[in-house]
């Protein structure tokens, strides 16, 4: 009995033993879980220095060939990304786009050349034998026919490079100069810059009625997954009364512009006409007071 009796507290002590041991395992482990947690849980942030890199490069202004490649040096040294495979990562990248440069470089070379021989000025002449264009009308136009093309998919018919630098701005300034007289630079500036933006408009509005668009297809997809199923006809459709707006809204400015150009550039092409009169009349007047005394000379 008393054996009996003094095995039994052995064996609960044990059974407590063991039981804290468990504990203690479980804790450690719990531990070792929670902390290994927390260093997935830590973000480095050290890469984000390639977007500072870009901000910095822009902001001073250097080569934008130069700063994307630098930030792309930079990103995956701070996310310790092993050298080899940087360069292999950057290789691969080079290979796959390396004709991207040639379809972007080939037209710019040709733009480049007409305009060596000539093609803004001809563009100036063209445009100021045409009487009644201002700048307000022809990008009107431009506006119109860009958009119309955008919205049957034909994006690459006009852009800066290939047409506003070349072609419309110059055309812009031309019909303005035929009207006014020679213009100051911020007059040049401001065409230019309303040629740009009647560019941009046109694109950005008439794409959205291309069915085909990227744009479209994205909304259509997200409403997808939000469980509304449009068929992008539909958004193509409803893109049309935007474009319109657009369309009237900037026609308004540019009828505003020729307006604010026939205000300030009138009075100044006025005052030289004016002026040009009294220099041909004091020029005829002494011309007439010449000949007499030249005729008693003799």
């Amino acid at each position: 009995m008393r054996a009996a009796t003094s095995g039994q507290p052995s064996r609960h002590n044990n059974k407590l033993d063991a039981a804290h041991s468990i504990l203690h395992e479980l804790e450690t482990s719990a531990a070792n879980a929670g902390s290994v947690e927390t260093k997935h849980m830590q973000t480095n942030l050290w890469p984000l220095l390639g977007v500072a890199v870009i901000i910095v490069g822009f902001l001073l202004r250097f080569n934008p060939m130069l700063i994307v490649a630098a930030a792309a040096v930079v990103t995956p040294i701070c996310a310790h990304f092993p050298l080899d495979k940087l360069l292999a990562a950057i290789g691969t990248g080079f290979l796959k786009t390396r004709n991207i440069p040639l379809i972007i470089l080939l037209p710019l070379a040709v733009i480049g050349l007409l305009e060596r021989h000539g093609l803004r000025e001809r563009a100036q002449i063209w445009i100021a034998g045409i009487k009644a264009a201002t700048a307000g009308r022809l990008l009107i136009v431009y506006l119109l026919v860009r958009e119309l093309t955008a919205a049957v998919g034909l994006t690459g018919l006009g852009g800066h490079p290939q047409m506003v630098r070349p072609l419309l701005a110059p055309m812009a300034e031309g019909a303005t100069e035929t009207r006014y007289g020679k213009l100051s630079d911020a007059v040049r500036y401001k065409l230019r810059a309303f040629s740009a933006a009647t560019d941009n408009i046109g694109l950005f509005f008439g794409e959205d009625i291309f069915v085909a668009f990227g744009a479209i297809v994205l909304m259509v997809t997200f409403l997808k997954e939000a469980g509304i199923v449009v068929a992008p006809m539909h958004v193509a459709v409803w893109g049309m009364p935007t474009a319109l707006a657009a369309f009237i809204i900037h026609s308004v400015r540019l009828y505003l512009l020729d307006r604010r150009l026939d205000k300030e550039l009138g009075r100044n092409a006025t005052a030289n006409r004016s002026s040009d009169a009294q220099a041909s009349d004091t020029s005829l007047v002494t011309g007439a007071q010449a000949q007499p005394s030249s005729a008693a000379g003799e």
